[in-house]
């Protein structure tokens, strides 16, 4: 099963949920979590979304979201209980995945209001 949700709610509800991330990725690198790091989410300005790979205060690695290239927020079945959150683009009507969040789990139904809006 596949659904779709915006950066918004999905950003929202990923910082709710640091812990529970196993990956990170772009189409050139991969930021795997370890039990010595953890993750810090900032914004570089109003037009860049940072997130950080720590271990301790030292930097393991970092990525940059720009939000305003995100058209949606893909979400499917990974591996085992694995979810995949796809941060969508969209150029010449034809969908790119700029990142990608590895999860331990999904969003559950009962995490959703009336007006579908994460936690």
């Amino acid at each position: 099963m596949t659904d779709t949700i915006s950066l918004k709610d999905f950003w929202a509800w990923l910082a709710e949920h640091t812990n529970c991330i196993l990956r990170l990725g772009t189409p050139d690198s991969i930021l795997y979590d370890d039990d010595d790091y953890h993750w810090r989410f900032s914004q570089e300005n109003p037009r860049t979304l940072l997130v950080q790979l720590m271990r301790g205060k030292r930097m393991v690695g970092e990525v940059f979201v720009e939000p305003e290239l995100i058209t949606s927020v893909r979400v499917s079945p990974g591996e085992k209980d694995d979810v995949i959150f796809d941060l969508m683009s969209e150029a010449d009507d034809q969908e790119q995945v700029l990142y990608y969040f590895v999860m331990a789990h999904g969003l559950e139904p009962d995490e959703r209001s009336s007006h579908d809006r994460l936690h």
